[in-house]
């Protein structure tokens, strides 16, 4: 019953360790850095492109997967001007990997899964990741660069 007892006890420390390794834990600046992030987001829920427009800085150059090269500010506008017109995202989750902070300038690692719906009405389920380059300006945190996408199964 002792060793019982003892190897339960054993289990639970190691599963306390291992669990505790794989939390992270936030500060302050890295807490307001992904609530930039999650507000460009919220902004992207809208039937209006300009809301997470105003998140991207005139001097952003950034990328996707399914992209050649990076592409400034002004290809994000009409990529997103255009597919607006095509549907919508209907919900998403985002998962912080690493957020980096050094004065005005972050970095941020994150996985997401979204659902978009076209206008037809059928759900397209994506996930993927995203490294988000960002600036401070004005108080707000703006894109200056980016790169991800979705991901194959």
């Amino acid at each position: 019953m002792q060793k019982l007892c003892s190897f339960s006890f054993l289990i639970f420390v190691l599963f306390f360790f291992v669990s505790n390794i794989s939390a992270q834990q936030w500060n302050d600046t890295q807490k307001d850095v992904w609530a930039g992030v999650n507000a460009y987001w919220e902004a992207g829920m809208s039937d209006d492109p300009s809301g997470i427009l105003s998140f991207f800085d005139e001097s952003y150059f950034g990328w996707n997967y399914e992209s050649d090269a990076p592409a400034p500010q002004s290809h994000v506008v009409k990529s997103m001007t255009y597919w607006y017109k095509k549907g919508k995202t209907k919900l998403y989750t985002l998962t912080p990997a690493r957020i980096w902070v050094n004065g005005n300038f972050a970095y941020v690692h994150y996985y997401y899964y979204m659902v978009n719906e076209s206008n037809e009405g059928k759900p397209m389920a994506e996930r993927g990741r995203w490294t988000d380059i960002l600036m401070k300006k004005d108080g707000k945190w703006m894109l200056v660069g980016d790169h991800g996408g979705e991901i194959d199964d």
